[in-house]
């Protein structure tokens, strides 16, 4: 076992770490009030090759491993998680499956845009009716000879205004249940394809959130991905590397909230003296350090698995489960670390504690990741 980051680590940690005070931190309490989408952020991200991370060189990645990604993600995530959710979703989802996946047509028109951040990317699979339940899709996609035409409701979606590159989860034969369900590769102002109104969330305020309607969207054959029937395995696979990514931000909500904290009890008097020096709040640090220092090993873990061509479907579930429980659990004590001032959106911490929450729901609730957990156990 090695525990130490190689030096290239260390300096792409250090580089999300610098863009996440100097470009994120500033106007992201702004931001959060407006629901303000952070486009000239994510622009700057594109251009630093934080917006295709792990994506090949030649149609313009970065070719690093997971763990350097998981690292970015981190850093970004204690500032601002409405930012991290997009550099997540174009990462773990757009990216990863295009390059994976993606026919070499599909790679140069689409990932070499995606991968600098000329364009983003959003990925499209949870409807009205089918959020867990993947294989309950209702929108169509019916084979036409050269094209498809698809039909239907996606909801939830990130990235769902600011996106140009649109990744479809479509049912192609219902009688075939998941082997009749296909992925496809839409654009922005294809007829017929409308985008609702911006959704009003409790946390993640800046992230951009909405319905899609397609309402007979001519789609070229030529943009399925994979061979017919692979949609739902697309999916699947996607979303099990989208966990860890989604694990590595609910990682630094917590690690943000903690610092926060910290930072305050050092300069928090109360009683004659630092509230550090209170057993109260000296105690709580540390469970909040001790809990935050367990899900890192655990999403290092899941990283690594990917990284060395393990199976990372049980690592990387039981990373989102725990990071994602122990963001709710260290904001919500940060809060309280910080009293009334934590309850005030100039420190910050309110603004995790909210932002914690979706980690525990979207990319597969922490129900679907002890099914997933539960049956990987079983198995042997």
């Amino acid at each position: 076992m090695d525990f130490k980051l190689t030096e290239e680590h260390e300096m792409i940690r250090q580089a999300a770490r610098d863009f996440a005070n100097n470009e994120l931190k500033p106007g992201v309490i702004e931001r959060d009030e407006k629901q303000e989408f952070p486009k000239e952020q994510i622009k700057k991200l594109g251009e630093l090759g934080f917006m295709g991370m792990m994506a090949s060189p030649e149609y313009g990645g970065g070719g690093m491993d997971t763990v350097s990604y998981v690292l970015a993600m981190e850093e970004l995530s204690k500032i601002d998680a409405s930012a991290s959710v997009v550099v997540s979703v174009n990462n773990s989802l757009v990216c990863w499956g295009l390059d994976t996946y993606g026919t070499e047509e599909q790679k140069k028109k689409y990932l070499t845009q995606l991968t600098t951040g000329e364009k983003i990317g959003a990925f499209c699979l949870s409807e009205p009716e089918a959020g867990s339940d993947a294989t309950s899709q209702k929108t169509t996609a019916i084979d036409k000879g050269d094209h498809y035409v698809i039909n239907g409701t996606k909801n939830w979606i990130t990235n769902g205004g600011s996106a140009d590159i649109y990744l479809v989860i479509a049912h192609t034969d219902k009688e075939k249940k998941h082997r009749g369900i296909n992925a496809f590769i839409l654009e922005k102002g294809m007829e017929g394809f409308e985008i609702g109104p911006k959704e009003q969330k409790m946390g993640i305020r800046g992230s951009d959130t909405h319905s899609l309607t397609f309402n007979d969207v001519k789609v070229p054959k030529e943009n399925r991905i994979g061979e017919d029937g692979f949609g739902f395995k697309f999916a699947m696979k996607t979303l099990a590397g989208g966990r860890i990514g989604i694990a590595a931000q609910a990682l630094g909500i917590a690690a943000g909230a903690y610092e926060m904290a910290k930072a305050y009890s050092k300069i928090r008097k109360a009683f004659g003296t630092e509230i550090m020096n209170h057993q109260a709040i000296a105690f709580k640090l540390a469970d909040m350090h001790t809990s935050i220092e367990a899900a890192r090993h655990m999403v290092m873990k899941a990283a690594w698995d990917k990284d060395n061509g393990e199976n990372y479907d049980l690592s990387g579930a039981m990373a989102k489960l725990y990071a994602s429980q122990v963001a709710m659990d260290v904001t919500v004590e940060a809060v309280q670390v910080h009293g009334g001032n934590g309850y005030v959106k100039e420190y910050h911490v309110e603004r995790l504690m909210r932002d914690a929450k979706i980690t525990q729901i979207y990319e597969g609730t922490s129900e679907i990741q002890k099914i997933v957990i539960s049956r990987s156990i079983l198995a042997d």
